[in-house]
């Protein structure tokens, strides 16, 4: 079995409450085994045997399904997510956060023309490495950021969704 983590779109955010242990349910339900979850921000780790693009239609399918919503989700391997840790490409600082971003093939492309566009605070700064897409953005900044406005663009809501470096070291623990 393959270990992976589902990464859920707009969970716990504007009026798509949900509660994790309702999810991890669906999870179960659907087949997936040793489910749990990662924060309260809609990142569910599992195994199973089935190929990913099965998974995401079966997934998508049972949560819009049982919530009510349009879901959105993208799934990594245990090795995908190690690799995006490993290659983050800023300093770790404590006055800023990181982002890395998971979402469909060439995704990262979109993201940094729009991140090139955009008006950037003093040291922010965005690097595709690996065909992940990594945002640096001082502290207290990510929403009021003119490219952190741009992240919540309705026509880009099921191209990607990102989250905070340190989320993936939670969930890297979690899968060993």
């Amino acid at each position: 079995m393959v270990k992976y983590c589902a990464f859920l779109r707009g969970v716990n955010v504007r009026g798509t409450n949900m509660k994790m242990a309702d999810v991890c349910r669906v999870f179960k339900d659907t087949g997936m085994d040793h489910v749990s979850s990662v924060l309260a921000s809609g990142n569910i780790v599992f195994s199973s045997d089935s190929p990913v693009d099965e998974l995401k239609i079966v997934l998508e399918a049972a949560m819009s399904k049982s919530f009510s919503y349009e879901a959105f989700l993208f799934i990594k391997s245990e090795e995908e997510i190690a690799l995006f840790r490993r290659n983050i490409p800023f300093d770790i600082r404590p006055d800023f956060h990181i982002y890395a971003f998971v979402g469909l093939l060439g995704v990262e492309e979109l993201l940094m023309q729009e991140f090139n566009i955009s008006t950037k605070a003093a040291d922010e700064r965005a690097e595709v490495i690996n065909g992940v897409f990594y945002w640096q953005v001082p502290k207290g900044n990510t929403l009021d950021s003119t490219f952190g406005k741009i992240l919540g663009k309705k026509s880009l809501k099921d191209k990607f969704t990102s989250r905070n470096v340190n989320t993936f070291e939670k969930i890297l623990k979690i899968m060993q």
